[in-house]
């Protein structure tokens, strides 16, 4: 597969989820969290959805899927465990210009969501091959290097960012960020001396 990846901003997000069963469900909790409006189409919904119904960015279309229910979507998941419906889905959102994740078929839509770890502003994404389990273990194996506390130094990182620039210090960040993200960062953040350095720049 020829890959270009990129990181979307969720709120910009508005996904149309054909599927209500448990990979649905899965698809449907990863975009709440990233801040999408989620519309979920399927004539039966799983326990977690349906206790999810109340939540403010989820809107439930118990109804069998029709082309019409792509019209405001952003991004298309075909989640259903019919094979054909899935292929139907991915064809109807071709048509109608809109990128589609086929579930059950990576290599028959536009996109594939990655194995994701966050730790605070960081967010890690592994793809491999088409193989879903092979990338979830190795961002297991990041998210044993890339903890909490490179979440908090980033963090910092960007608090000070915003300080300096709205300060209008454009260059004590060019110097700051070249002290800071030296070669002794990694040694900074995992011994914790990385925040007293930022605030020495404040």
């Amino acid at each position: 597969m020829s890959a270009y990846p990129i990181v979307l901003d969720g709120r910009a997000i508005r996904a149309v989820v054909v599927g209500g069963g448990e990979v649905a469900s899965r698809k449907v909790f990863a975009l709440l969290s990233a801040g999408a409006q989620v519309h979920v189409i399927a004539p039966t919904i799983s326990a977690e959805l349906d206790a999810a119904t109340d939540h403010g960015s989820l809107r439930v279309t118990r109804a069998t899927y029709d082309p019409a229910h792509l019209d405001d979507a952003t991004l298309v998941f075909a989640a259903t465990n019919d094979a054909t419906i899935n292929e139907r889905v991915a064809e109807d959102a071709r048509k109608a210009g809109k990128l589609v994740n086929v579930v059950d078929a990576p290599s028959g839509g536009d996109f594939v969501t990655p194995a994701v770890h966050r730790s605070g502003d960081i967010v890690v994404a592994v793809v491999a091959g088409g193989v879903p389990k092979a990338a979830a273990r190795i961002r297991d194996l990041i998210a044993q290097s890339i903890d909490e506390r490179y979440g908090r130094a980033v963090s910092a990182l960007s608090g000070l960012r915003r300080d300096l620039l709205g300060r209008g210090e454009r260059d004590a960040w060019r110097h700051a960020s070249s002290e800071l993200l030296g070669a002794e960062f990694y040694e900074d953040v995992e011994s914790g001396r990385l925040s007293s350095k930022v605030d020495r720049w404040r």
